[in-house]
């Protein structure tokens, strides 16, 4: 019961930008072609997939994939990098993709030397969400709109883990496909993270729990309320004190934080954020929670029943690997802040 992410594959550490969008519709094409040729005459076309995740890629396409740079090697690129996980998310991410580039574009007319990337982690997806994420760099001609895409599908938190170990900012932001979180909270969360971080150190989690009494939670079913308040008493019993929503996928990390913390992690499922967390405390980063907007957005991928038991299951088994010493956080010099005087 102790999870070992999988190595990447030597596709997994590259990336694609819109330059690459011919190539892939091209790609596209060849695959429901050859997929037309295997299938039964009887075969309805409903059941083809309409295009080709990573691992049904050519290994032709694959050779112009070009190479991410580790965060951990070398110094930073860029002011802000903002890693997003996607799984079969090309209706949701045009809406978030607009809202995160207005707020991009403003900032950098407002500050010359403000710079950034996007970096979309495809987590194998089936739809179209790496032709979807291309189109919008190319609309925008923007090449630093980059996707990573994992070839077979690991979990939300193995796409984040991925992203975040390829990144070129100083500061890193994770942040959910859906646009469920106002953007330009990230004002604040930069804020408070300055105010925070010691010796390059630092998280801030974006937070929903100052709407636990407002309408966007209290409306919600009974069940799913009742889910909720019970994950909250699970995480402080198995250990994670001082923050009240752990979940929010809204959270920025200054650049050593996101080299300490992400190497050390090995859950890849929904419950990523609890390990991330815990790595954090135990390392002594300082953590702080900033109050997000946010609101409810349809085509969640988590079923609130199987996700929430295996959620469940999962923080059990993360504890009990701490607690016996099976999994351990390897610290390096520059992942503890020094004491406060």
């Amino acid at each position: 019961m102790s999870p070992v992410p999988r190595d990447a594959t030597e596709p997994e550490k590259c990336y694609q930008d819109y330059t690459h969008l011919s190539a892939l519709i091209k790609e596209e094409t060849d695959h429901q072609n050859r997929l037309k040729d295997q299938a039964p005459s009887s075969t309805s076309s409903k059941t083809t997939k309409e295009v080709a995740g990573g691992a049904t890629r050519s290994e032709k396409y694959k050779t112009q994939l070009l190479p991410l740079t580790r965060t951990d090697e070398g110094s930073a690129q860029k002011t802000l990098s903002i890693v997003v996980p996607a799984y079969n998310e090309s209706e949701r991410l045009p809406i978030m993709m607009k809202e995160t580039l207005d707020f991009l574009k403003a900032r950098s007319q407002k500050d010359p030397n403000f710079s950034y990337e996007i970096l979309i982690v495809d987590d194998g997806s089936q739809d179209s969400t790496v032709r979807t994420t291309l189109e919008i760099a190319k609309e925008d001609s923007n090449k630093d709109i980059r996707v990573l895409s994992i070839e077979k599908n690991r979990g939300k938190g193995g796409a984040v883990m991925q992203g975040m170990q390829y990144t070129r900012g100083e500061y890193i932001l994770m942040v959910d496909a859906d646009g469920a979180t106002r953007f330009s909270d990230l004002d604040e969360l930069e804020v408070k993270l300055k105010q925070s971080e010691r010796d390059g150190l630092g998280v801030a989690v974006g937070s929903r729990a100052h709407l636990v009494r407002t309408d966007a939670v209290v409306k919600r079913s009974f069940i799913r309320n009742f889910l909720m308040h019970s994950f909250h008493k699970v995480v402080y019993v198995l250990g994670i004190r001082g923050i009240d929503d752990t979940q929010c996928g809204f959270k920025l990390f200054t650049r050593k934080a996101a080299q300490a913390i992400f190497p050390n992690m090995h859950v890849e499922g929904w419950i990523f954020d609890i390990e991330m967390l815990m790595i954090a405390q135990q390392l002594r980063i300082p953590i702080v929670e900033v109050p997000v907007a946010w609101q409810e957005i349809d085509g969640s991928k988590v079923s609130l029943m199987r996700d929430s038991i295996q959620m469940a299951l999962d923080l059990l088994i993360i504890r009990m690997n701490y607690i016996f010493g099976i999994w351990n956080i390897q610290a390096t010099k520059s992942s503890v802040p020094a004491k406060a005087n």
